[in-house]
């Protein structure tokens, strides 16, 4: 059984949006999943009782196919236990305890970071599944290519930090001010030539790593999905190069693992995307995907409307309390969030977050409770909300 979601916008007499042709493809595309038998159904009645009108897609089929309908009707016993289920939902879910020695052996190896502390104030039985028990999760294509992407991004810091791209006859300043381009070229020595531009390898071998990623995690796309991704990914990151390429941070280090802090009786560990560096002072990046306007709310402090803060909010304090507390000599003055995605109107954006603080006593506060609760074995019970 395939269900898609079809918004009420696109019924018949409510107007159609600026997608419909994306939405159409999209609802074809699931058409086309069905192996024998296809059954489309939808609601006759919306929530207040009104009459509804099949979706305009539907309605498209039934004018150029002859095909049998069929009206459903749902006896009084269905409709009741339907109803029950409904008022359950409301309900908290709670799961039965397991052994106390098997979850005691997983708390003794457990090490907060700041996925762990999201999960648990979002949902204590999402912890539970998710980062203690660990079950496993099915790839998809959101996390896979955005595995891509991170991918990289790492080489192309790889290869500018290994030398290969050093040119000391270039100016490194942006060409478009200079009616130039500074670039070089590297004969690595399997012999292949590789030109270099500030430092960097090019947008070709940049947007060919991309390409290398993709194709050997193909298995988590539908082939639809791999090729939209991989011409949509080519798009945004050679966009994405051409816009940052000559005011990068080249003195950084890429992917640390930070462990073995103790903050207020809790162990913390973090792995980092890329740390820039100006002295002593760092300036901790992490890349994000996805519409950067669409992580308003992410990235605010508690308020009355989000008792907690975001999760972005949480996480840039949370890197500055590890780096705050790490055996080294660096301080740590700000967060900054890359989000390599475009906004609707084609901008990209570095959301930076400099941390009080206040920030820093709430988030202590708030790791030293979610450890607490943790180490009391309490996340048999859900948060109850509809996801």
């Amino acid at each position: 059984m395939l269900l898609f979601d079809l918004t009420p916008t696109l019924s018949k007499g409510e107007g159609a949006g600026t997608d419909d042709e994306e939405l159409r493809r999209l609802f074809y595309v699931a058409l086309t999943r069905a192996e024998q038998h296809l059954f489309i159904s939808y609601c006759c009645f919306k929530n207040d009782g009104k009459e509804l009108e099949p979706s305009m897609f539907i309605a498209e089929i039934l004018d150029t196919h002859e095909l049998q309908t069929e009206k459903v009707f749902i006896d009084a016993d269905t409709e009741a236990a339907y109803q029950s289920l409904q008022f359950e939902n409301e309900v908290k879910p709670e799961i039965e305890k397991i052994e106390t020695e098997y979850i005691n052996s997983l708390l003794e190896r457990f090490v907060m970071n700041v996925t762990a502390l999201n999960n648990y104030l979002k949902c204590p039985l999402e912890f539970y599944f998710k980062n203690l028990i660990r079950i496993p999760s099915p790839k998809n294509e959101n996390t896979e290519f955005g595995s891509a992407v991170h991918y990289a991004l790492e080489q192309l810091f790889r290869k500018m930090q290994s030398g290969e791209g050093k040119n000391p006859n270039s100016d490194i300043r942006n060409p478009n001010e200079e009616g130039k381009n500074p670039s070089a070229e590297i004969r690595n020595p399997s012999g292949e030539v590789r030109s270099y531009h500030n430092g960097f390898p090019s947008k070709e071998e940049f947007i060919k790593d991309f390409n290398w990623f993709m194709h050997r995690h193909r298995e988590s796309f539908t082939k639809e999905q791999f090729a939209r991704r991989l011409e949509y990914g080519e798009d945004v990151l050679s966009n994405y190069y051409d816009k940052y390429l000559y005011s990068w941070n080249k003195i950084v280090a890429l992917e640390r693992n930070i462990k073995g802090v103790v903050v207020n009786g809790v162990p913390l560990k973090e792995k980092l995307d890329k740390l820039e560096f100006n002295g002593k002072e760092v300036n901790v990046v992490d890349y994000k995907t996805g519409n950067p306007d669409n992580s308003k709310d992410k990235l605010k402090a508690p308020n009355p409307d989000i008792e907690n803060g975001g999760d972005y909010w949480r996480q840039a304090v949370f890197y500055k309390i590890l780096l705050d507390n790490h055996n080294r000599d660096w301080k740590a003055v700000s967060s900054e969030f890359d989000f390599i995605e475009p906004n609707n109107k084609k901008e990209y954006k570095k959301i930076k977050v400099y941390i009080t603080p206040d920030d820093i006593g709430i988030v202590k506060a708030q790791i030293k409770t979610a450890w607490d609760k943790i180490q009391q074995h309490d996340f048999y019970t859900g948060c109850g909300k509809p996801d």
